[in-house]
């Protein structure tokens, strides 16, 4: 239910496949995804993770509405942990992290997708958290709406279960970047490419203090971040890529 690829880059994409064709999430499709990532996690040639669904009808249509419906109190809890930690993984892989998002991005597909660092649409994608629509509320990651969105724009998504389209989704801060239909796996392709040629520690480095620097108080991110730069130039890459614009500024 998932594929991987590797390139000479650096760059790996995970595909979600036999999903339907809205990529749906449904128990075995969230547990094969999380086998995928835990395989790629340890990988220290992996520079970029691209995640994408097969097709362009959607990323991720949201969460399995057949399944969930058979769900209890107590199964409702299982599935919907699956379903963070599947989120927890993306937001914990240890290089930056791609959604290439085609068509629909809906409920707990944009939980995925709100996980993952970068955010590249198409211009015919739309975002929404239809859960109200279905009896239940928008949990897990949709909590880190209001931080990238702003309490505003977080509760009308929220609370009213409507959709918004890539252009409003671009000028809210949801997603980074918005290329045509066709230009969507170059300009995915381009920035996988531009993060790849880049020092893999300091990407590295500079994931892992972006998450941390969630849950600090500023003084004490600030000395972490101290102690990171410090910690760079025991890699080699700072001597390396300042020798290299050195050496570009006097020619």
């Amino acid at each position: 239910m998932s594929e991987v690829q590797m390139d000479e880059k650096g760059i790996a994409t995970l595909t979600i496949t036999h999903a339907h064709s809205m990529n749906i999430l449904s128990t075995p499709v969230i547990e094969d995804v999380r086998q995928a990532l835990a395989g790629l996690h340890t990988r220290n040639d992996i520079k970029v993770l691209v995640i994408r669904g097969s097709g362009d009808k959607a990323f991720i249509a949201g969460a399995d509405i057949d399944e969930m419906a058979a769900l209890d109190n107590a199964s409702a809890r299982t599935f919907i942990t699956r379903l963070r930690a599947l989120c927890d993984d993306l937001r914990n892989f240890p290089t930056p992290v791609i959604a290439r998002l085609a068509g629909w991005c809906l409920g707990g597909g944009l939980e995925v997708a709100l996980s993952c660092d970068l955010r590249i649409g198409d211009t015919n994608s739309r975002y929404g958290m239809p859960e109200v629509k279905l009896g239940i509320p928008s949990v897990i990651h949709a909590a880190l709406l209001p931080r990238l969105i702003g309490a505003s724009r977080a509760t009308w998504l929220l609370l009213t279960g409507e959709d918004i389209d890539a252009s409003t989704a671009l000028s809210w801060g949801l997603i980074q970047k918005l290329a045509p239909p066709e230009a969507l796996d170059l300009a995915v392709d381009d920035t996988a490419r531009t993060l790849a040629a880049l020092g893999p520690q300091a990407l590295r480095q500079q994931k892992r203090l972006l998450r941390s620097w969630e849950d600090l108080p500023l003084p004490q991110a600030v000395d972490e971040s101290v102690a990171a730069f410090g910690e760079a130039f025991t890699t080699g890459e700072p001597q390396q890529f300042m020798q290299a614009f050195r050496k570009r500024r006097t020619t």
